[in-house]
């Protein structure tokens, strides 16, 4: 038997486990800070509340207070606003300075608001102190909303990009359009020229005033009394046969074989047969015509 004691294997530690890196430099991981690096104090600034300028400032502490712009108090706002003036003037002096001129302006505004107020003028009240900031003010938020309203509008390279294409023209040919306006215009056009080149022919006709006389007297011995004078009128007679009609109203008016009267000014004219020559004959009374007025020809 051997004595001798075989040696244990060694036994198994666990590994502390790598410290986590806080930054990565070229890759490589950084567990610790270097002791040798050198930040300066001014390197890093963070600002959490932005202003433009001292009006978005006094703007800013008069809405968070939901104070009435045209009714300011003075002495909780001049306060607040030297307390962030302070704040600022230990981190930067030059950011600071620019808002020295509106806390002057304040502290002369509160001032004035100590004293007694000069009597009223004979035109209307003191003047406010205030009045000129408050005016500021409201157009100082006035522009800072349209800018607002301005700055949500779509912007290229903010939230579009452009995008340009090569596009070969030859390879689609667009003509225009034609609407209904265009195709009118053209139709127009075709027909002022058919009216240039239409014929018209005059044909010559035959029409007796004697027999158109005879129309009327018959018309009136129907109706049995007046009759209104566009009734003894027939439009499909034609022009020609309108003049003749009216030439023979005219004859019988002028040898009073027919009595043409109105009641009163633009009234309408009414026609009737004369009383003396109740059943004219036409066929006599050809003979007795002086003038020859036996057949007129009309062109059509």
């Amino acid at each position: 038997m051997n004595d001798t004691l075989a040696e244990a294997p060694p036994t198994l530690t666990p590994e502390s486990p790598p410290e986590a890196a806080f930054a990565r430099i070229y890759g490589q991981p950084l567990a610790q800070m270097p002791l040798d690096l050198y930040i300066p104090p001014d390197a890093l600034e963070i600002m959490l509340d932005a202003f433009e300028g001292p009006l978005d400032l006094l703007l800013y502490l008069i809405r968070k207070a939901n104070i009435d712009i045209l009714d300011i108090p003075m002495a909780p706002l001049t306060r607040q606003y030297l307390d962030y003036i302070e704040a600022m003037r230990v981190t930067n002096l030059e950011l600071a300075a620019e808002y020295l001129v509106m806390a002057a302006m304040l502290i002369e505004i509160k001032s004035r608001m100590l004293l007694p107020r000069p009597a009223a003028s004979a035109e209307g009240e003191a003047e406010d102190p205030r009045a000129e900031l408050a005016r500021r003010l409201l157009e100082y938020e006035q522009i800072k909303l349209a800018a607002h309203r301005v700055n949500t509008l779509p912007q290229a390279e903010r939230d579009f990009l452009w995008v340009e294409t090569w596009v070969e023209k030859s390879l689609l040919r667009r003509y225009p359009e034609v609407n209904l306006e265009d195709l009118q215009a053209a139709w127009r056009g075709i027909l002022r020229q058919a009216r240039l080149t239409r014929h018209h022919q005059i044909a010559r006709e035959e029409l007796s005033v004697r027999e158109h006389m005879g129309i009327i007297l018959r018309q009136l011995q129907e109706a049995g009394g007046y009759v209104r004078f566009e009734a003894l009128f027939d439009p499909e007679m034609g022009p020609p046969g309108l003049v003749v009609h009216f030439i023979a109203m005219l004859e019988l008016a002028r040898e009073r074989l027919v009595e043409i009267s109105q009641t009163e000014a633009f009234q309408p004219i009414y026609v009737r047969q004369a009383k003396e020559d109740s059943d004219p004959v036409l066929e006599d009374h050809d003979a007795e015509a002086e003038d020859g007025f036996d057949e007129t020809e009309t062109g059509a």
